[in-house]
């Protein structure tokens, strides 16, 4: 029987049940257990895909296509894991579920209501997907962490607390347990326990008991023992199911945190784990990660050397948008021994309109790039601030300053490209600019220009090098020397292959392609310390002890060449990289899945709402 965690909060949102949940796994992880992650989001959208980074953050791209919550990253950096699109339910796919079954008839004329039809099909859907393995053990989970977003008492969550309600009888108390996560705001220096008394009692008179008490305090000051005892007397639980969770170095210090305070021991307890067939070769891989997971926590406590590195990006207002991007830069500037230091450019602010309007961002943000380390620019949509990248591009290409382009920044560093060095003033995108004469970036032929939810090219796909640029590329010597690699992509358009040949013939390589040799993926500069752009999104496969090889690559050139020279050759002998063998969905579902279904029968633009 699969093991329930599920993980809810009180008080405010945002307040860090993902990181909670994540090193909840990761924890049992080490001890040996296999573990998945599910995430509930309330919103009536069927998933992330047409929400702006803006209003929700990073739409997190799955193997499988699958637009997701930028939780589900969390899980899978956390967890070394493979998750699918089902692992993240959402309100409008529970009742669209519901419907169709009604529809086909399938409640035999009865009337269709929240309990029991919707809270059984959450149920169901939570059961199923639990048992999907998602490592390579290719074996059913041990546990299943459920996060469930929002916070207690929420209108839209109503629906879900029941159901975890009845869900916690079908599968039985040895089967399931609960951890709330509370705020315990600090009011001139006394940490108030009342937010916590209270959203404890609404979840209580919902049904639901917590095991365990997460209370969340911003700030470096521990949980006091008095506010503990406090909160225990309160809340009806023991004073060792009260936790502390206060700010830490890095998130990645949480899982440490958490196992200080005995939460495995609680949780072995508490869900009888002992019950549970552990191999020894499991109890050994648990062993390796808690070590390999300690020397890196311990050696970012070290670091003195910096790497700087100014990200030129349109959602910089809200730095959720670029969190795989962050976690990418992160996971590469622990591998190479430096302290990242990550300096935000609004990309409009390169722009001479913003000289004229405000010339302080004007030069506040050139004076940045100016001085950066290493220049990247992220993927994004829409025409606002791309002015602001192609600059940024090139003065990195001219200067000789490390760059990385992904998706959007791959296509603006063609056309800064086409404009620069082919003298094609007016060269566009037709994205930008559909009706441009010099299209150098195009629609792709088989996206829907109708319909906007899942229409894009998603999911994991591979990019093949070409052996007439072997000896040289960074590229392929980063992913290991192989001769194909595989990332996930989130994108609608594409460099216009009438104008390759143009390109490269002028110096511009594109040193990968997708399997018929029709799309560009990669491309580089020969004689440039690091100029690299990806139509991909390689951010979204990194991993804390696996960093993305793109950007370990511009990490290491940005701290300079003998280290760039130093990752190469590690990653030539040493190299795992993301394969569909490692995912649920076949190499030939990935290679054909476009989305060619679209999710909702309404109208809308070719480009989703995010400039």
């Amino acid at each position: 029987m699969t093991k329930y965690i599920l993980v809810s909060g009180g008080v405010v949102s945002g307040i860090g049940k993902g990181v909670i949940a994540s090193s909840t796994g990761l924890l049992l992880k080490t001890a040996g257990l296999k573990v998945t992650a599910i995430k509930i989001d309330p919103y009536m959208n069927i998933d992330a895909g047409t929400m702006r980074p803006t209003e929700h953050g990073e739409v997190y791209v799955l193997n499988d296509g699958g637009e997701v919550d930028l939780d589900l990253g969390n899980y899978e950096r956390y967890l070394d894991i493979t998750l699918s699109k089902d692992n993240n339910i959402t309100t409008g796919k529970i009742y669209r579920e519901v419907i169709e079954k009604e529809r086909r008839g399938e409640y035999l004329g009865k009337t269709v209501q929240i309990v029991p039809h919707v809270t059984n099909a959450i149920q169901d859907w939570i059961q199923r997907v639990s048992k999907i393995p998602v490592d390579e053990s290719a074996e059913e989970p041990d546990i299943c962490i459920v996060e469930l977003g929002g916070t207690v008492g929420d209108i839209e969550s109503a629906p879900f607390i029941e159901a975890m309600r009845q869900f916690q009888f079908r599968v039985g108390h040895d089967n399931f347990a609960l951890i709330h996560v509370s705020l315990v705001p600090d009011m001139h220096g006394e940490q108030k326990t009342k937010p916590t008394q209270t959203t404890v009692h609404a979840l209580r008179g919902l049904g639901l008991l917590p095991d365990l008490i997460a209370c969340r305090l911003l700030g470096r000051q521990p949980l006091e023992s008095s506010t503990k005892d406090k909160i225990s007397m309160f809340c009806h639980v023991a004073s060792e199911q009260v936790i502390g969770v206060h700010d830490v170095s890095s998130v990645y210090h949480v899982p440490l945190l958490l196992q200080s305070q005995r939460i495995i021991e609680y949780l072995h307890k508490r869900l009888n784990l002992a019950s549970l067939n552990i191999t020894e070769e499991w109890v050994s891989k648990g062993l390796s990660l808690e070590m390999k997971w300690r020397a890196v926590t311990k050696g970012q406590e070290r670091l003195f050397d910096e790497v700087k590195i100014v990200l030129v990006g349109k959602y910089t207002d809200l730095k959720d948008s670029y969190m795989s991007v962050i976690k990418a830069l992160e996971h590469s500037a622990f591998r190479v021994r430096r302290k990242l230091i990550i300096q935000w450019v609004e990309s409009s602010d390169l722009e001479p309109s913003t000289q004229e309007s405000d010339p302080a961002k004007y030069h506040d943000a050139w004076r940045a790039v100016v001085g950066a380390g290493g220049i990247l620019v992220p993927g994004g949509f829409g025409k606002r601030g791309t002015e602001g990248m192609i600059l940024a591009i090139k003065w990195a290409r001219e200067q000789k300053v490390p760059f990385l382009g992904i998706c959007l920044g791959f296509q603006m560093a063609v056309i800064e490209w086409a404009r620069s060095v082919l003298n094609i003033p007016d060269a566009h995108s037709a994205e930008l600019v559909p009706d441009t004469q010099n299209a150098f970036v195009i629609f792709m032929p088989e996206i829907s220009r109708t319909h906007m939810g899942g229409t894009m090219r998603l999911g994991l796909r591979p990019t093949v090098f070409d052996r007439d640029f072997e000896t040289w590329s960074k590229a392929r010597k980063l992913y290991g020397g192989n001769e194909k690699m595989w990332e996930r992509h989130r994108h609608r358009y594409e460099v216009n292959p009438e104008q390759v040949q143009r390109l490269q013939e002028s110096g511009l390589t594109f040193v990968g392609k997708d399997e018929k040799g029709e799309r560009m993926q990669i491309l580089e500069l020969k004689d440039h310390p690091f100029f690299m752009g990806l139509q991909a999104h390689p951010e979204l496969c990194s991993r804390p002890l696996n960093p993305s090889p793109p950007f370990l690559g511009f990490i290491a050139a940005s701290s300079g060449q003998s280290d760039l020279e130093e990752q190469i050759q590690v990653q030539l002998k040493s190299f795992r990289p993301p394969h569909p063998e490692h995912s649920m969905v076949s190499e030939e579902a990935l290679r054909t899945s476009t989305q060619e279904h679209p999710i909702t029968n309404g109208v809308g633009t070719m480009t989703p709402p995010t400039d």
